[in-house]
């Protein structure tokens, strides 16, 4: 059970759930929405990979490093936290984003009970791409305003000169 816990942030099962969601997010006319929860999603390993080699911590079970912060966490939680972040304004209910903080936790569970990384590990990863997060939802409402203003427009035949 607990491998399947870690697997849920895997790039092979959280990626594809951001994928479908940035997918219905086109399909609604959305543009620069999902484009901004793609960008959000690349910075992951960027953010990630020189932590891990700057400070080249060992893992729990293994001498092997570059344990911290979390990779597996960082990705579950972006991928579904941007997903569920897209699909909130089209959800019937608020389902979506305890969804992705159960997903997320479940990861970052699985990934300590299975030892492959220590508590830290997914806390780090956690604090990190929670600020992520943030700065996503900040872009994606900025966005939201401007893709509204649009359609309004576009409903009123006035363009933006006249």
């Amino acid at each position: 059970m607990t491998e399947l816990l870690a697997d849920l942030g895997s790039m092979l099962v959280a990626v594809p759930v951001l994928a479908v969601a940035i997918g219905y997010a086109l399909w609604r006319g959305q543009r620069a929405r999902p484009l901004m929860a793609g960008v959000a999603m690349a910075a992951v390993p960027l953010l990630v990979v020189p932590l891990k080699i700057w400070i080249d911590r060992p893992g729990p079970l293994t001498d092997a490093t570059g344990y911290y912060p979390s990779g597996h966490t960082a990705t579950a939680m972006v991928a579904y936290g941007g997903a569920a972040l897209l699909l909130a304004p089209h959800a019937p209910r608020k389902w979506a984003t305890p969804a992705a903080v159960l997903l997320t936790l479940a990861t970052g569970i699985g990934l300590i009970l299975r030892g492959y990384h220590w508590p830290l590990d997914v806390l780090g990863s956690l604090a990190l791409c929670g600020m992520l997060l943030l700065a996503l939802k900040r872009a994606l409402r900025a966005a939201g305003s401007r893709d509204l203003s649009r359609s309004t427009r576009r409903s009123s035949g006035k363009t933006p000169t006249g």
